[in-house]
């Protein structure tokens, strides 16, 4: 009796491993982070596929074994019941997750890769992750995402075609036979260029050849319709073949040809420019036609007071008023009133906009925006004006308990009739205490950047404590250094000034103050200005808290989890007065924790190796996309060992 009872135990195990199997194979068609379908979906297993048969009929690359979780975070505070409570306790949970899908072997990291991409990797993927292991790189797959997401569009493009675009642009960096070189039109700009082609240079050996056009403008530059973008992705996704390892090829194409053509012309990218002011109508049309924007047209005049701008719905990405889905918190599309509330809407500095893909470079963009993401060059400076050298800050207990932001009035164009539109200006005069002591006091000419109706929806207590005014005054110094308006104030000289005939009386000029003295203050803001700002990484590298609100995304937002390395608010800024009341009242241990684990976690993923492999895989997806064989190139040396064994 007892040896049948073990007989029947083993054919149910035996069924339970099959079904165990079975259910594992279905998950990979779906996405890890929230069961939406995988990019590779129904693969063809005859042609190779994950973890599936050949076409020879040999066994290729397996499941690799899973990488251990980290433990869960521990409690750090007690149940309170506050929003933003709940919401750093969830960004720990979700994040702490992620880093158990970490790759510390090749065979995890291709196998990963063919898992979420429905793509082989690119040659050279092999030495790209032994560098990544040399370096001590954390690798989780979902951190290149944004490689992918900007790369994708252009595999519905000619390959060739993209080559003859690129090469004779006026900024570019190429690499032939393993050596970088640059060439500009203009090598007084600001150092974008030779920052990056240094950045090229220590990995050029490793490089396939290719021409890397920059945008060297603040601004960004591809902005193509969401229906054209909607067939190149499409294209895309059909043309995703995990193909037998036996055809694959490993070699580049190399750029002779291009090179040794005579009489070939710059290809004209028909840029649009002067339409500054109008900037918001080409962004609508990459929208979504469901998105809240594609109903709203650039504001006609800012003559209007400012709370006629503001958004009176609840704002969709957050959680009772606070932000939680970082994400849509980014996207204007969801956010029709930033057209009048932000000056890349009002009117940006300038403009030079394709609205056919092109394949350009760029540091920061707009979530609609089709450039392709590097770290931005001020990231790479060794000024430390953007990171404050090499001390960043103090313990914790040692700094004061406030908050500082020094800049200058940048954003675009603030005319005498637009200026209060513009969100630095509205960023400086809701942290100024005066300011907002005179417009609880009825004078609400002093404020014509902002409203309180924030601090009335949030129920922040210093309204029935004295006033917001006083409290800011106990903690915040935020002022500019330069009012940089349009057209320019100049003497009688033409020597250009830091002031602003229609923004003096607002704002006076305040001292400069050195990063590494800010260090010395518990909380960091970092809002947008022209673009994305350029001090972001020495904030979150610093021991203090950072603090972040913007409509740009850049190359390391996949890494980065709001609520545990940084603290975001809403663009509009109507919760900055609750966001720091929490952490000022009575939750200065969970600013001490955000702003330890995020240096800690900066010091690993943010480093110059970081965005030096960044750059490297990006380049391998862009050489791989712009090369005439690039459906057959892909790296699969794990795969045809596998079936060696």
């Amino acid at each position: 009796m007892a040896i049948l009872l073990r007989q029947e135990r083993v054919k149910y195990l035996a069924l339970a491993g099959l079904l165990g199997i079975l259910v594992f194979y279905l998950s990979l068609y779906h996405n890890l982070d929230g069961g939406s379908p995988l990019v590779a979906q129904n693969p063809d297993l005859s042609k190779g596929g994950l973890g599936g048969i050949s076409n020879d009929g040999a066994t290729v690359a397996q499941p690799p074994e899973q990488s251990q979780a980290p433990p869960p975070p521990k409690p750090w505070h007690r149940p309170d019941g506050h929003p933003i409570s709940k919401l750093i306790d969830e960004a720990q949970m979700q994040f702490n997750e992620r880093l158990g899908k970490r790759s510390t072997t090749l065979e995890q990291a291709a196998y990963r890769y063919r898992e979420r991409r429905g793509r082989h990797p690119p040659p050279g993927f092999d030495k790209w992750f032994e560098a990544a292991v040399k370096s001590d790189a954390v690798i989780v797959e979902d951190f290149f995402d944004r490689i992918h997401d900007d790369i994708n569009p252009f595999w519905a493009q000619d390959p060739l075609e993209m080559r003859r675009q690129a090469h004779l642009q006026p900024q570019v960096i190429r690499v032939r036979n393993g050596n970088t070189t640059f060439v500009t039109d203009n090598p007084h700009r600001p150092e974008y260029i030779q920052l990056w082609h240094a950045l090229l240079a220590e990995m050029q050996e490793f490089l396939p050849d290719l021409d890397m056009v920059v945008n060297v403008m603040d601004e960004t530059r591809v902005l193509v319709p969401w229906e054209d973008m909607a067939e190149h992705i499409a294209k895309e996704q059909k043309s995703r073949d995990l193909f037998s390892p036996d055809l694959a090829l490993s070699e580049y194409t190399d750029y002779r040809q291009l090179d040794e053509a005579t009489g070939e012309k710059p290809y004209d990218v028909n840029w649009i420019k002067g339409k500054q002011n109008k900037y918001w109508d080409f962004l609508v049309e990459a929208c979504p036609p469901d998105s809240p924007a594609r109903k709203f047209a650039s504001l006609a005049s800012f003559d209007s007071p400012i709370e006629n701008v503001y958004p009176t719905e609840p704002l969709p990405y957050t959680y009772q008023g606070f932000v939680q889905n970082w994400t849509m918190a980014q996207d204007p599309c969801q956010q029709p009133h930033l057209r009048g509330m932000h000056g890349t809407f009002v009117e940006s500095l300038s403009m030079s906009t394709s609205t056919k893909l092109f394949p350009m470079f760029g540091g920061s963009k707009l979530p609609q925006n089709n450039e392709l993401l590097v770290p931005g060059a001020m990231y790479l400076t060794k000024r430390v004006f953007y990171h404050g050298g090499d001390d960043h800050g103090g313990p914790w207990e040692t700094k004061r308990n406030g908050l500082i932001w020094r800049g200058v009035a940048s954003g675009g164009r603030n005319h005498a009739d637009t200026w209060w539109h513009f969100q630095r200006h509205r960023w400086v005069q809701m942290m100024n205490g005066t300011t907002v002591g005179l417009v609880e006091n009825g004078d609400a000419a002093a404020g014509p950047t902002f409203t309180l109706d924030g601090a009335n929806k949030y129920n922040v207590k210093a309204r029935y404590n004295g006033g917001i005014g006083p409290w800011l005054n106990t903690f915040s110094d935020a002022g500019f250094v330069d009012l940089e308006c349009f057209p320019q104030a100049q003497d009688a000289e033409g020597k250009r000034l830091p002031s602003c005939p229609h923004t003096d009386p607002y704002f006076p000029i305040q001292e400069s103050v050195d990063m590494k003295i800010m260090y010395d203050y518990k909380f960091l803001p970092d809002v947008d200005g022209n673009s994305f700002s350029g001090r972001w990484r020495g904030f979150l590298m610093s021991t203090s808290m950072p603090l972040k609100s913007t409509i740009y995304t850049e190359w390391h937002d996949d890494r980065l989890a709001p609520w545990v390395h940084f603290a975001p608010f809403d663009n509009s800024y109507m919760d900055i007065y609750a966001v720091m009341e929490y952490f000022l009242d009575g939750h200065d241990d969970a600013a001490r924790r955000i702003a330890e684990e995020g240096k800690e976690w900066a010091d690993r993923v943010l480093r110059r190796e970081d965005m030096r492999l960044y750059v490297w895989r990006l380049l391998l997806e862009y050489a791989r996309v712009v090369d005439p064989k690039r459906d057959r190139l892909g790296y699969v040396a794990d795969l045809t060992t596998a079936k060696s064994l």
